[in-house]
């Protein structure tokens, strides 16, 4: 079983900075994808930021592309999401998630795990 496990999250004004982190455990080599997501209530799973483990390149979200930037640590087991110029539209429930890439980038049930969240929200 894999384990995720998302802190970080905060209360901020606009244009403030926040950096998530999501701590994973188990076995993760049946999985080959990490990504952010983000849902508002009412609303699906928006995709935010997303690494291949075989590609360098990372992909974002058009919303948050220049702004966000996801990386990880190996070492540590850890994934973050750095994000920077933060907007009252950014204000939302942040989730990691592992899965399986499956020819798309953002399709949530590509991905079997998940963590239980982390909230940011943002003030004008």
């Amino acid at each position: 079983q894999v384990q995720l496990v998302e802190s970080g999250g905060d209360s901020v004004q606009a244009g403030g900075s926040l950096r998530l982190s999501c701590a994973t455990s188990g076995d993760t080599r049946s999985t080959n994808l990490i990504a952010w997501f983000r849902q508002v209530p009412g609303k699906e799973h928006e995709g935010v930021a997303t690494i291949y483990t075989r590609s360098i390149d990372p992909y974002y979200a058009d919303s948050v592309r220049g702004r966000f930037t996801i990386s990880q640590d190996n070492a540590k087991n850890t994934v973050y999401l750095q994000m920077n110029s933060l907007k009252p539209e950014d204000t939302a429930m942040y989730y990691c998630a592992r899965g399986v890439w499956q020819g798309w980038v953002f399709r949530p049930m590509d991905y079997k795990y998940w963590g239980q969240g982390t909230q940011v929200t943002v003030s004008s």
